[in-house]
């Protein structure tokens, strides 16, 4: 069918462009393409996302079907035709095969090499095996304390060693690959937050798709856990160390039963929600219907079944996988969490205009000073207790890595074995390639690979050290806190780093103080994660070193300086890949950042961009180059602070409460302006002027706060509305950036008028912000007279100023105005980076009295014609 009349599933008559959103989309995926689609929120993006791309899904899915069906008649055939010609060519076989479909030829290659591989295996390693468990024999070792058992690190060989694993890994990799269920043709998609994600299920029940698709929603412990006694632990890494507990506890138990003779000790509990026939049961129940998260919690808690696992076990016969990006963007998640890219998969990116910030933060961690001082106190301990027990190659290694752990103290300035809040450091910050820090540090003649990729994963030091200040405590270690490690929390340290910046503004003051002390109690799962990003090539990033007075307080942070070199397996491996949002702009820097830094060519990109579904005399864009008083705005760090500039400021919000209705939202460019700027208008009664026309709000320090703070601004508008009075509705102050400045809708009467006050730019004399301009400067190509560094440094600002003034308008007969107030804003280059349906009706008034004529006009037109 032509694309042209390609007619696609819709709830409703669909949009004009939400027709060419899905026609786009489907070609792109049709294709194999790399799209890149803007749309902006109100124009029904979600839906045309789920249309067009489950469209595709279900076309495709019914020409494998054909091509098997027509397969099998002609194997048929073929053997009807053997059977009366035993003379038939060898060639004939060939020949059929070459007509088979690509997915049917890789799976039968796949199954030959498996097959080889297992008769190669069994062959080659009984010898072997015989020979290793000979060597292991050592009555002198067999007589130790039973308890201890767990906390000896077991015997280690290098790759270099030995040529040959022992025979009980293999078995277990072999009995992996044959458990390992085959992934139909699936749809990722991923979002930014889980709110975001639950938005999209509902948006998928609400399709035409909703009784054909099977559907699951991946997500965090923290989310899906339903055992209060793991769920009320509140951190993201106590949980999950605890539930893998559990899981360890239960393993054991079964051995148990099986005959095999349990260590000494009390009984460990384990997991009430991990019974394989509930867990089958509850993996049915989500594949039979499109459920959200709460939805599979409540059938988790009346199945018994743990939806985290449950989810999971989903995921190969899923058609549409729901899930964080993160999941996705950070490799050692992926595994966990059993997502496969390879074969014809379909990866949708919502939400993506900060893809490359995330990706950076995600991939960079960092270490202070007293993790490195506490994982070197514990290992030493470790290693002085059980150092006749453990044989050479081990204390090798452990020397190594007490070597390593001196060395990145030396570079912070301090020394280990002493407090490291009483030794000073003097302050100052570097910024170093990755091997001239190993060079100050004096650990470039250590093999990061081989003590990384080998032995931290394969003896499991990270877990048997923790288990050890566990059973004997230690220095900052508390008796109480439960902690572990493992192959999964290890390789994610960025990615709970992250998480734990998201989490750490939900959060009071109390749960940051606790989940630091946990941070604390397992250092050597940081140290492991800050070593592994120490592989990245030399050029993809940087060292940042931060003496701040003490060793204490000192840190050692890795910075990522190139994401594309971790999306490149994401693109490389999908079939294609989607990148959404509202506002993608501006699209030639993102995918010089992102696409072609990570090897895609421009005939595999294709964009999509279209304007908003509301009528041009619904929005009011306007750029104000001065106020009342004939001052000009000019918001530079040098100016803003100046008094007059407040008094302006405020001279401006005065005159646009006097002709707004409802909500107003001020965003200012960050916190710290926002308290000094509200402080001047306090002391100069500018404030109480303001709050005798509308009710004053603040954007809450915590997070959990917003919610509150929402609820009482929309119920004091609508009061205003229905009450009339003095006051007309409120106003609301927020910051760029800040809590409110994305994934909260300001419709109708909750946003009748944005006010941007001044520029939102970065701060430039960050030293990682100037050492990822420099990068960017050394590795893209200039364009339009500016450098890359100086690119980066305006997109970010109108990102974010993007993603502020488009809270306004959320449906197509929602109506509002948008005032930028900072003469920079008549830029040329500024304007062009605002979405293309504000910026096409966007006026620049070098005068106030014009715009605020402008302003009073848009909105008593509006009024008039209200019913």
């Amino acid at each position: 069918m032509e694309s042209g009349s390609r007619q696609f599933p819709f709830p409703y008559q669909p949009y004009t462009i939400q027709e060419q959103f899905m026609q786009s989309l489907y070609c792109a995926l049709e294709q194999g393409k790399v799209g890149i689609f803007e749309s902006p929120t109100g124009t029904g993006k979600s839906l045309s996302l789920i249309c067009g791309a489950l469209s595709w899904l279900r076309d495709y899915e019914e020409r494998k079907r054909h091509e098997t069906a027509a397969l099998l008649q002609g194997g048929e055939a073929s053997l009807s035709t053997s059977s009366t010609l035993p003379s038939a060519t060898p060639q004939s076989s060939s020949t059929c095969s070459s007509s088979e479909p690509d997915w049917i030829t890789d799976f039968v290659q796949k199954k030959a090499e498996r097959d080889m591989v297992s008769k190669l295996k069994g062959c080659e390693d009984d010898e072997a095996f015989k020979l290793l468990q000979l060597s292991k024999e050592d009555p002198a070792e067999a007589s130790g304390d039973p308890e201890e058992e767990e906390l000896i690190i077991a015997d280690y060989e290098s790759d270099d060693e030995s040529k040959t694993k022992n025979k009980f890994c293999v078995a277990e990799d072999d009995e992996d690959d044959d458990l390992v269920e085959e992934h139909v043709t699936k749809i990722y998609y991923c979002s930014r937050t889980h709110s975001q994600l639950a938005q999209f299920v509902h948006e998928v029940q609400k399709s035409p798709f909703s009784q054909e698709i099977s559907l699951v929603t991946l997500g965090s412990r923290q989310n899906l856990c339903i055992n209060e006694e793991v769920r009320r632990l509140g951190s993201i890494q106590r949980i999950n160390d605890r539930c893998l507990e559990l899981q360890k506890n239960k393993q054991e138990k079964q051995h148990h039963e099986e005959g095999v003779k349990r260590k000494r000790g009390p009984a460990k509990s384990v997991c009430p929600y991990h019974g394989a026939a509930a867990l089958q049961q509850l993996r049915d129940e989500v594949l039979g219907k499109v459920h959200d998260i709460e939805r599979l919690l409540t059938l988790g808690r009346e199945t018994h079944a743990c939806p985290y696992y449950a989810t999971r076990f989903a995921v190969p016969p899923a058609q549409l996988v729901v899930l964080p990006y993160q999941m996705v963007l950070h490799e050692a998640t992926r595994r966990a969490a059993g997502v496969q890219l390879k074969g014809q998969v379909v990866l949708i990116i919502d939400e993506a205009h900060n893809l490359s910030d995330t990706l950076s933060c995600i991939h960079s961690t960092e270490l202070s000073g007293v993790e490195l001082c506490r994982a070197h106190s514990q290992l030493t301990q470790y290693s002085e207790r059980y150092k006749s027990r453990l044989k050479a190659k081990n204390l090798m290694y452990v020397k190594q890595i007490l070597f390593v752990l001196e060395g990145l103290v030396r570079a912070l300035g301090g020394k280990v074995g002493q407090n490291p809040q009483s030794q000073t450091t003097q302050p100052g910050t570097d910024l170093l390639t990755i091997n001239n820090f190993l060079f100050k540090a004096q650990i470039d003649n250590i093999n990061l690979f081989k003590v990384l990729q080998r032995y931290f994963e394969k003896s499991k030091i990270s877990r048997k050290l923790c288990g050890f200040m566990e059973k004997y405590g230690g220095t900052g270690v508390t008796p109480h806190v439960q902690t572990s490690s493992n192959k999964e929390n290890r390789c994610t340290d960025g990615l709970n780093r992250y998480l734990q910046t998201l989490q750490s503004s939900q959060t009071d003051q109390k749960g940051s103080a606790e989940l630091e002390k946990v941070v604390s109690a397992s250092p050597m799962m940081h140290v492991e994660g800050f070593l592994m990003a120490l592989t990245n090539s030399n050029t993809d990033g940087r060292v940042v070193v931060h003496r701040q007075g003490t060793l204490a307080d000192s840190s050692v942070k890795f910075l990522l300086l190139n994401p594309a070199v971790h999306f490149a397996q994401v693109l490389k491996e999908c079939r294609a890949v989607i990148i959404a949002g509202g506002t993608m702009q501006p699209v030639s820097d993102f995918k010089q950042e992102l696409l072609f830094s990570a090897g895609v060519g421009e005939e595999r990109i294709t964009e999509f961009s279209c304007g908003h579904v509301i009528p041009p005399e619904n929005i009011l864009p306007i750029v104000l180059c001065s106020g009342p008083s004939g001052q000009e705005l000019d918001f530079t760090f040098q100016n803003r602070d100046a008094p007059h500039m407040m008094d302006e400021t405020g001279r401006i919000l005065s005159n646009i409460c006097n002709v707004v209705p409802g909500g107003v939202v001020c965003f200012f460019p960050s916190y710290e302006y926002s308290r000094r700027i509200i402080s001047h208008w306090e002391a100069s009664g500018a404030l109480a002027r303001l709050s005798n026309k509308k009710k004053i709000f603040m954007e809450p320090k915590k997070a959990s706060q917003v919610e509150q703070v929402l609820s009482e601004f929309s119920r004091c508008i609508q009061r205003c509305a229905v009450a009339g009075g003095g006051l007309s509705g409120a106003l609301l102050f927020s910051v760029v950036g800040g809590k409110m400045s994305e994934g909260i809708n300001f419709s109708d009467d909750l946003g009748r008028c944005v006010v941007m006050v001044g520029m939102p730019y970065p701060n430039i004399k960050s030293p990682e912000l100037q050492e990822k301009m420099s990068y960017l400067d050394k590795h893209l190509p200039h364009s339009g007279g500016r450098s890359p560094g100086q690119a980066l440094i305006e997109n970010l600002c109108m990102k974010a100023v993007n993603q502020s003034i488009g809270r306004a308008i959320r449906h197509r007969g929602d109506y509002a105005a948008i005032v930028l107030c900072d003469r920079r804003y008549s830029r040329p280059s500024t304007l062009s980076k605002l979405p293309n349906w504000i910026k096409d009706q966007t006026n620049t008034h070098t005068t106030f009295g014009p715009a605020f004529a402008a302003l009073r006009k848009f909105f008593m037109d509006k009024r008039q014609k209200q019913p």
